[in-house]
């Protein structure tokens, strides 16, 4: 590194662009510690939500439920995640129809009350 001489106001300018660019030190030290005080926080809510599964799954092994029951909730909750994806791709299908009537020149002559910001059609 060599050292020159430089007028007051120039060092101060360079100094300033400096400390607007990077972070200091004490600033990265502050921003590590908050980081591992919120990884440590985000550990005991882990640590805790596996003691409340091992405690759920242990209600549930002493409640003895059927394997009727388990397959009518498992058949429910496989239907349920099949409807949500259909009625995803249907809303998706809907905002491409209406992205498509949108283009047409000229547009639509008149709005479809689903459309229409006001009143009830």
């Amino acid at each position: 590194m060599k050292r020159a001489l430089m007028p007051a106001p120039l060092r101060r300018a360079v100094r300033g662009w400096f400390d607007s660019r990077y972070i200091s030190l004490a600033d990265h030290r502050q921003d590590i510690k908050d980081t591992l005080r919120e990884v440590q926080t985000l550990g005991r809510e882990v640590t805790g939500l596996r003691a409340e599964i091992d405690r759920l799954r242990a209600q549930v092994a002493k409640a003895g439920v059927d394997q009727a029951q388990a397959r009518r909730w498992d058949d429910a909750h496989r239907l349920a995640q099949e409807t949500a994806v259909a009625m995803d791709g249907v809303l998706q299908n809907e905002v491409l129809l209406w992205q498509a009537v949108d283009r047409l020149p000229g547009g639509t002559s008149t709005p479809s009350p689903e459309r229409s910001s006001g009143g009830s059609a």
